[in-house]
């Protein structure tokens, strides 16, 4: 380690300049994962350096947004240590790129799509110019992640926007709408129930006995109310509203899960490596327009119980805890430091992470919107014996994103 790469004794240093300094000493090898400043790409962090480098889950004190000074050098020796192998991650990117552009292939970002295919293929095969064999291992690849079966977004643009279509999707979107709620009886089991032990000792029965009593149903009633899904964080409008076909999307883009157009709520699906499990255009978009005047916007019963689940176990996170489930969540985020700081300090941390922090429990239930969604479209349900992993998991993925969104705060704070 050079004395540049020491950080200063006693103080901790943001994660994103100790990131920097140590892709600093890369070199040109790894600049196909970097951009015009010599610094890496945010989804070089995002795909690579974090989940497959620094591994904050083994290594948690690579983990916070400003690194304690006893592992500032750690941090950047293990990057400076990966160097070969990121070196030769950037070539086969190079080899990939390539290949894609032969290939005519167009759909998919793709950094989002090869960035970790190429670090597999740098760990297991070394540098592609060392590799008689790069070539069909690209082609390989490419097969593997693009030559799927099922509907693509092409195809659904070209349904949706079809002269010949529109007059029979508008009339089915219409007539969903316009369809009067069914009556729901009163349940005797409530979710605080299963949520008592859902985490330790999970019982299928009493979820069974959710579903069966329309207990997801139930608790969508109140969405309807002006105001209720902007407070659940699904809208951005008084109340939601019939949504229109539409034609493009963007993820960078995309509104909130009530506010988006048919294509928009089929796009992400459509842009995943699990496209091949789902139904063929016509009948995802047919599907898709029943499925968006439902409760929670949702078809299947089960998954509506799982958003009324989400919501209960998650309001502990702004509120008071009762139950097990909430309090496993609550102690989750208040060990993460960036959360412990924004609350004792508010003016130390900048105003979009305090934001974050403030707003956890409606990003947590968007999140769990869009995987309950997605397993609906795939036709894939959640046992009752999975159903914490998925609570759990949610604000875990949550919590990744803050972190992400706080670094690079800290970075511009600190460029500034």
């Amino acid at each position: 380690m050079t004395t540049g790469a020491r950080a200063t004794v006693g103080a901790a240093s943001p994660r994103g300049l100790l990131i920097d300094r140590a892709w600093s000493r890369l070199g040109d090898a790894v600049a196909p994962l970097g951009n015009g400043s010599g610094r890496p790409l945010a989804r070089t962090v995002k795909l690579v350096l974090d989940p497959l480098v620094l591994r904050p889950v083994l290594h948690p004190e690579f983990a916070a947004g400003a690194v304690a000074a006893e592992h500032a050098d750690a941090l950047v020796d293990r990057i400076v240590a990966a160097g070969p192998v990121l070196a030769a991650t950037a070539a086969w990117f190079l080899v990939l790129k390539k290949a894609r552009r032969r290939a005519g292939i167009t759909d998919g970002n793709p950094q989002d799509l090869y960035f970790q295919r190429c670090y597999e293929l740098a760990t297991v095969h070394g540098d592609p110019r060392l590799s008689p064999n790069a070539a069909e291992r690209a082609g390989a690849v490419l097969a593997e992640v693009h030559d799927q079966d099922g509907p693509t977004v092409a195809g659904l643009r070209g349904f949706v926007t079809d002269p010949a279509n529109a007059p029979e999707l508008t009339r089915l979107l219409d007539a969903a709408w316009s369809a009067a709620p069914d009556p729901v009886e009163p349940g005797t089991t409530s979710p605080g129930d299963f949520l008592a032990t859902c985490a330790t000792d999970p019982d299928p029965a009493l979820f069974d006995a959710l579903v069966a009593q329309r207990a997801g149903t139930r608790g969508a009633a109140d969405l309807a109310e002006p105001g209720a899904a902007r407070a659940h964080g699904l809208s951005d409008r008084d109340r939601p509203d019939r949504p229109v076909l539409g034609g493009t999307a963007a993820k960078q883009s995309l509104p909130k899960p009530f506010d988006r157009s048919i294509v928009e709520r089929l796009f992400v699906p459509l842009t995943t490596a699990h496209r091949d499990a789902l139904a063929d255009v016509p009948a995802l978009v047919r599907q898709e327009i029943a499925r968006s005047a439902g409760p929670w916007q949702l078809a299947d019963e089960a998954g509506r119980v799982v958003l009324v689940l989400g919501r209960e176990a998650v309001a502990g996170l702004a509120g008071d805890v009762t139950g097990d489930a909430a309090a496993r969540l609550r102690g989750r985020w208040e060990r993460e430091a960036y959360v412990r700081r924004a609350q004792r300090m508010p003016s130390a941390v900048p105003e979009s992470v305090r934001a974050d922090v403030r707003g956890v429990r409606e990003a947590y239930l968007r999140r769990l919107w869009v995987r309950t969604h997605g397993r609906e479209l795939r036709r894939e349900t959640v046992p009752a014996d999975g159903l914490w992993d998925v609570l759990d998991g949610v604000l875990r993925s949550v919590i990744l994103d803050q972190r992400d969104r706080l670094r690079s705060a800290l970075e511009r704070r600190a460029a500034g």
